[in-house]
């Protein structure tokens, strides 16, 4: 349940395979959120945070591993900076496989006093569910790939 009350802080941490929904889910959360506490759904009351964003050059996704590392830092000051800022609801919208990926946004989410949600969608074990997100990814990321990713997804 929510604290429907102006202090309410809120950091989500998204964790799902590529293609899984975390994105869909994400905004669909912000849209139910703004109703529940009563605000208007506007950028300075959400912030969604997500690595990828950073791989987009003139609306054209080009992923380079290389920069990965950069682009991880980056997402992760973005969401700390929106946090600092007062920003009631924050998303981290990265895929999170293993759980040090995401320690560092959830201990700083703490240490602002924000309320940690670990949000996962869908079954990663699952072949059925593997194959689903092989088909509608945004980056073509190949079946192969996403297999690799869900054996190394870790529990909470």
């Amino acid at each position: 349940m929510l604290d429907k009350s102006a202090e309410a802080k809120v950091a989500v941490i998204m964790r799902g395979l590529p293609g899984s929904g975390k994105s869909y889910w994400a905004n669909e959360f912000v849209t139910s959120y703004h109703r529940s506490v009563g605000s208007p759904q506007t950028s300075k009351q959400h912030a969604i945070f997500s690595t990828d964003s950073f791989f987009y050059n003139e609306g054209v996704y080009q992923f380079n591993p290389k920069l990965l590392p950069k682009y991880h830092q980056l997402n992760l000051a973005g969401f700390i900076a929106a946090m600092a800022n007062g920003i009631p609801l924050v998303i981290c919208d990265n895929t999170n496989i293993a759980c040090w990926e995401f320690k560092a946004y959830s201990a700083a989410a703490i240490a602002l006093d924000y309320e940690v949600r670990i949000q996962q969608i869908g079954d990663p074990a699952s072949i059925k569910h593997q194959q689903l997100c092989a088909k509608r990814n945004r980056h073509g990321v190949p079946f192969q790939s996403i297999k690799r990713m869900a054996s190394m997804f870790e529990s909470i």
